[in-house]
């Protein structure tokens, strides 16, 4: 059984840093594209980074575009998604995703497997 959980969420204020990690099991890592969705209250869901199964990172939304890192480190079955100058906008509940492909895609309905999701909340 695949387990997908996210860590890492909390309150920071504006322009501060939070780092999330999602570790999954039941599945061989590295063979599988990951990333992160979010989805603000009253919004609709939004893709925000994904990793190949290759290491390329594709940004799935301008507004964290060189702010937000994604990384994977298969010896440890661990995602992060390293987010800097948080913005009050950033707030959210973030999800790791993982997709039955090593390719990305935009689509949430694309991916297969779905954590919980954190929370992260940026205070102005």
């Amino acid at each position: 059984q695949v387990q997908v959980v996210e860590s890492g969420g909390g309150l920071v204020q504006a322009g501060g840093s939070l780092r999330l990690s999602c570790t999954v099991s039941g599945l061989t890592f590295d063979v599988y594209a990951m990333g992160w969705f979010r989805q603000a209250p009253g919004k609709e869901r939004e893709g925000v980074s994904c990793i190949k199964r290759s290491g390329t990172t594709t940004s799935l939304a301008d507004s964290v575009k060189g702010r937000f890192t994604i990384s994977r480190d298969n010896s440890k079955n661990t995602l992060y998604l390293q987010m800097n100058s948080l913005k009050p906008e950033d707030t959210a509940m973030y999800y790791c995703v993982v997709r039955n492909s090593g390719y990305c895609s935009a689509f949430a309905t694309e991916y297969d497997w779905w954590g919980q999701g954190t929370q992260v909340t940026v205070s102005s």
